[in-house]
């Protein structure tokens, strides 16, 4: 079936059969040189960014960019290099210039393209609709900004200054192809609304932000509801207090919680893996979670903001569950960390593919407030602060703000306080995960309750 090219539709400068042309040129002379086999990827991307703040047009920005990309092996040595110029001797340069790295670099022993059982063949590359461009200047854009802050400072008179509020739509689209027989590419695009108010006057001021990001910008939220619940937020947290230093349960905010996921696929990534950098070092087929926890990827969700039809190896992707019942099934893996760790690929050059953790124990009814009740006495958060966090021990330590929660009640905002604790004991001690699912970049989950941290205050 002849899909219609979207790069022939409103924005791009580039059609997917030019990419297609100038990525066989660039195999075409690489193979002319002597590589053994070589891989290239044309892309462009385009999008406008608007920003105001304080009811007035702050910044408009319009981006286009493009590049060839070149990967070159001799044998088992390789070689890669990138231009932006598209003219066939920028091109055939390029491929020199990969071309002569690969020869004076170190053979490594699991160098090279994915093996041919893994590629993505046409049969293998669903349309998931991911290409929704957004027919918008920046006139509408600024307008649609400005109602978002507007919003934000009606909310209460207690708003009283605002860091902006901004409008982005982004589109972009690709050809790759290299020598083991794989072809592909598609069209993508991602929109968003954000605003960022702040609350309260002198000592007791509080910022906070919210934003909708959708492939699809009918599917965004409206912007008059990002501006109020970004300013109830920021209301939420004036007259904040310091606590004392306490061990105590921690229910992470269901934004924050995809973080904590978003560490768990760190720790289990296969450079971590083979360099021997992780705390979840052999953890396949053992129990790292509680067994009512499960895990699960799929990268064929339609407009999902992880999916793809393969990864950027061109090796298939496939649905598959990576934690069941708390055990690892499964680590996140190219081709070449797959080769030095003795395993397969799963198709994860590059990254995760909208990721879910869930709990079996989840009922609809969990949302925020139950989650409260089943806190109990302890504390919510809803902002993390710098980078504490030590992947090869498992470490945690980071600043943040939120609640304290007594008896399943929001009793009054915190700051400046530290909560502490190690990785592998916070995924053990996840005790819920809420149905108050939010899906935050390409991981989704609900509020994640940890039994125990450490929280260090005043």
């Amino acid at each position: 079936m002849n899909k219609p090219d979207p790069s022939a539709q409103r924005g791009f400068s580039y059609s997917r059969a030019h990419f297609e042309e100038l990525v066989d040129k660039a195999l075409a002379h690489a193979k002319q040189l002597g590589a053994t086999d070589a891989g290239a990827e044309a892309s462009e991307g385009c999008g406008l960014s608007v920003s105001v703040r304080k009811g007035e047009l702050e910044n408009v920005e319009r981006n286009r960019d493009k590049s060839l990309g070149v990967t070159v092996y001799i044998g088992q040595r390789r070689g890669n290099a990138s231009t932006s110029d598209f003219s066939v001797a920028a091109i055939e340069q390029t491929v020199q210039a990969a071309y002569d790295i690969a020869r004076f670099t170190a053979e490594d022993p699991v160098a090279g393209l994915p093996d041919e059982a893994d590629i993505a063949q046409a049969a293998d590359q669903p349309d998931l609709d991911l290409f929704h461009p957004w027919n918008i200047d920046s006139e509408e854009a600024a307008r649609i900004a400005l109602v978002c802050e507007e919003a934000a400072f009606k909310t209460h008179r207690k708003i009283t200054n605002s860091e902006g509020a901004g409008v982005s739509a982004q589109q972009s689209h690709f050809f790759s192809a290299h020598t083991r027989g794989f072809r592909g590419g598609y069209a993508s695009s991602r929109h968003s609304i954000s605003v960022a108010p702040i609350a309260g006057r002198g000592d007791n001021m509080q910022r906070d932000a919210w934003y909708s990001s959708m492939r699809n910008a009918e599917e965004l939220a409206g912007p008059a509801a990002v501006g109020r619940y970004a300013a109830e937020r920021a209301l939420s947290r004036l007259d904040a207090r310091k606590i004392s230093t306490r061990e105590c349960p921690v229910l992470f905010e269901s934004p924050l919680a995809a973080g904590l996921l978003g560490a768990y696929v760190q720790a289990t990534s296969g450079g971590a893996l083979y360099r021997r950098s992780t705390f979840l070092l052999d953890s396949l087929g053992t129990q790292v979670l509680p067994k009512h926890i499960d895990i699960t990827e799929d990268p064929h969700v339609r407009r999902g903001k992880g999916s793809s039809p393969f990864d950027e190896e061109g090796v298939r992707t496939s649905g598959r569950k990576v934690v069941d019942a708390g055990r690892v099934e499964g680590y996140f893996l190219s081709s070449y960390s797959a080769r030095k760790l003795g395993m397969k690929t799963t198709g994860n050059a590059g990254g995760s593919h909208n990721l879910v953790l869930s709990s079996r124990e989840t009922q609809p009814e969990d949302d925020l407030p139950a989650m409260l009740r089943k806190l109990g006495t302890g504390l919510f958060v809803i902002e993390l602060m710098g980078q504490g966090v030590n992947y090869v021990t498992g470490d945690y330590s980071r600043g943040a703000s939120g609640f304290w929660v007594e008896n399943g009640e929001i009793a009054f905002p915190v700051q400046e306080i530290t909560i502490a604790g190690n990785l592998r004991d916070m995924l053990s001690g996840i005790a819920a995960v809420g149905a108050d699912t939010y899906t935050y970049g390409a991981k989704t989950v609900g509020s994640l309750l940890i039994e125990r941290m450490k929280v260090a205050g005043s």
